[in-house]
């Protein structure tokens, strides 16, 4: 066990916490899961690790739910995860340097932040959806792929205001696009892991991280949250992860402080 109980327990309160908001609005928060891993731990590979555990957990709800309401159609989402499995594998498998995964995750977290807050600037896409060649779906996933097999995350932060930017369909197709890439990419990032052999799962952590966000990743998904709205959800989460993307970054990556 890597951590006391009371520090796990709050560890805990957090995940709750993310995986609720997350859920609601479509995604697995890995992003913020490593936001507060690398607040208590110190081992990025177990970090890697239990993220896409927990970010894999949530999102298996969710595509589910949006697939028994008819929102997920293989055959719409094929181009983009053919070529994000295999890159979000090929990530996992790199034996990174922890001051080059730090950095990496600091940029990455930074990136998520400034997403978020795009997608709640008030800018509206209302237009038409327009018809992209499958050669750019492929670029799109295989380039969010690695990038989330390196950092330990699924992607859809980064999926989902770029589709939502070039008007690539309805925002809950974007929606459960975004579930289905982030599902696929954690496990083919977790499959990386494993064969490189940086797979570290310690599990009294695990096991008390993922039975929470199933719970949280639950609730979110069947709950409006009516009384907060999804842009607030997102807004006051960026900043949240923009705060420890910049500390990890400049701390952890860079050691500059």
């Amino acid at each position: 066990m890597l951590l006391s109980i009371e520090g796990l327990v709050l560890l805990c309160l957090g995940f709750f916490v993310v995986s609720t908001l997350y859920s609601s609005v479509g995604f697995g928060g890995g992003s913020s899961y490593l936001a507060l891993l690398t607040l208590v731990l110190v081992n990025f590979f177990a970090i890697r690790s239990i993220a896409l555990v927990c970010n894999l957990v949530v999102v298996s709800g969710s595509t589910f739910l949006y697939l028994k309401h008819g929102h997920t159609r293989l055959k719409d989402f094929l181009s983009f995860v053919i070529t994000s499995i295999p890159m979000a594998f090929i990530g996992a498998s790199f034996r990174l340097k922890e001051e080059v995964f730090f950095i990496i995750l600091g940029a990455a977290l930074i990136i998520s932040s400034v997403s978020l807050l795009y997608q709640t600037s008030g800018i509206r896409w209302n237009e038409p959806t327009k018809v992209y060649p499958k050669y750019l779906s492929y670029i799109i996933g295989g380039t969010i792929g690695l990038l989330s097999g390196l950092v330990g995350i699924g992607g859809g932060i980064f999926l989902a205001p770029i589709l939502n930017h070039i008007n690539w369909n309805k925002s809950v197709k974007i929606a459960a696009l975004a579930s289905f890439f982030i599902l696929v990419n954690s496990i083919s990032g977790l499959v990386g892991l494993l064969v490189a052999g940086t797979i570290q799962l310690p599990w009294v952590e695990t096991v008390a991280l993922g039975v929470t966000v199933v719970i949280g990743g639950q609730l979110g998904v069947r709950l409006s949250l009516k009384r907060l709205s999804a842009n607030g959800i997102k807004r006051i989460t960026a900043i949240l992860v923009l705060i420890v993307g910049l500390r990890v970054l400049l701390v952890n990556g860079l050691g500059l402080f």
